[in-house]
């Protein structure tokens, strides 16, 4: 099989949707032989923050000598950067050949089931020392949930998205989190959480760890980098974003919590090096041009935070229709000069530019729509008149979109 193949093949298990429950997982490694149960994990679960807090411990845990398996999603620029094992993507020619085998076991599976039972797959057969797991939807009926003894549970920040499948109230939500949660297995948690997620938090897991925030000391002029001093080890993160100190924090108390010392030199380095794109991606300093993945409300809050340092914004924006998208907005546009709506091509969920200019128009009147995300660019270079441009709405139009940014600027 080729690796063109694999891929087609993969994605035409979007026809199946999402399918709550974990029987067809468990059937398919069953055939498999398990390679789930051979390995250890670092689980994590949350709305916002996991891909970041994912990387931090993925990289700290590498660079202190182990053999570090990464389970991410979305991708933003290339397929399997999903799947990586100390910072290398699997080949495309390991891709195809763990396709095929999960195709002969004739299990019937979802996109999502299927790119994690190759992901156990691939980490079993390299031997990998420890897997930094992120879900996919939820956590209690997520495809990942059919591990069972994790070193560590992870809770990032917990907030509203994908309300039709998870529920429509922040207990709702925090309860499908939660069910990554296993008995013996420690739980870490991000320190900002809501009252109404904490209170489910611990009602299953009593003796949750959070960061100390009497021992975090930011220093609030190093952006686009982060700085900060936590248990009296110094950090400086390319990272860029007050919470990204937070989702900091939750790997450091995550790393402890599995044995490792959080002020060896190669921590500091590794989290230094850390690099996640389109997580307040700083495209250019010069003009300064942002690229960020935020698409829910708590990504929309986090974004604005650091939008609010600027004045003479342009933002290109460009969202999924089955979003909070009026509360998105409500949040962000305010905050800019120009905005300019694009569809995100990629995806048959997007919202058109035209329907997303209207409901910009009800926040900020100055609403431009562009055919093409080259166009969009070129629009956004002409109306900055060299003030920041912010790119954001979704991590689709953040894949599609990076190369040209990067090529413009």
């Amino acid at each position: 099989m080729l690796y063109s193949q694999a891929l087609e093949y993969i994605h035409s298990l979007n026809v199946f949707g999402i399918k709550p429950g974990l029987e067809r997982m468990q059937a398919a490694l069953e055939i498999l032989g398990n390679p789930q149960d051979k390995l250890q994990f670092v689980h994590l679960a949350g709305t916002n923050g996991k891909g970041s807090t994912s990387t931090f411990i993925a990289k700290a845990l590498e660079y202190t000598g182990k053999k570090v398996g990464l389970y991410t999603s979305p991708f933003v620029i290339d397929f399997r950067e999903r799947i990586q094992i100390n910072g290398e993507y699997i080949s495309e020619n390991d891709l195809s050949y763990f396709t095929q085998k999960i195709i002969d076991t004739k299990i019937e599976l979802t996109e999502f089931e299927f790119i994690t039972t190759l992901a156990f797959l691939y980490f079993c057969e390299n031997a990998c020392d420890i897997v930094v797991l992120e879900t996919g939807l939820g956590g209690r009926l997520d495809a990942t949930n059919v591990i069972e003894n994790p070193l560590c549970c992870v809770i990032t920040k917990i907030d509203y998205d994908h309300t039709a499948i998870l529920g429509d109230t922040i207990e709702k939500i925090a309860f499908e989190k939660c069910g990554i949660i296993k008995s013996g297995a420690k739980v870490v948690c991000y320190p900002y959480q809501s009252k109404q997620a904490m209170s489910v938090i611990t009602k299953y897991a009593p003796k949750v760890i959070l960061p100390d925030l009497n021992q975090l000391c930011i220093d609030e002029q190093t952006f686009p980098n982060n700085r900060f001093v936590y248990k009296s080890s110094e950090f400086t993160t390319s990272l860029c974003g007050r919470y990204q100190v937070y989702n900091a924090i939750t790997a450091l108390e995550t790393l402890c919590a599995v044995g490792v010392d959080i002020s060896a030199p190669k921590v500091q380095k590794a989290f230094f090096d850390a690099f996640i794109p389109a997580r307040m991606e700083v495209i250019s300093s010069s003009p300064l041009v942002i690229l960020d993945g935020a698409h829910n409300p708590d990504g929309a809050n986090a974004l604005s935070g650091v939008m609010s340092h600027y004045s003479n914004v342009t933002a290109i924006v460009g969202m999924m229709a089955d979003k909070d998208i009026d509360l998105f907005l409500q949040k962000t546009t305010k905050l800019c000069k120009n905005i300019i709506t694009v569809k995100v091509q990629s995806n048959p969920r997007s919202i058109s530019a035209e329907q997303l200019k209207e409901k910009v128009s009800c926040y900020n009147k100055n609403v431009f729509i562009a055919d093409s995300h080259q166009d969009a660019i070129n629009l956004a270079k002409k109306l900055s008149g060299g003030n920041p441009i912010f790119v954001f709405g979704s991590l689709y139009l953040a894949g599609e979109i990076r190369p040209l940014l990067k090529s413009a600027f």
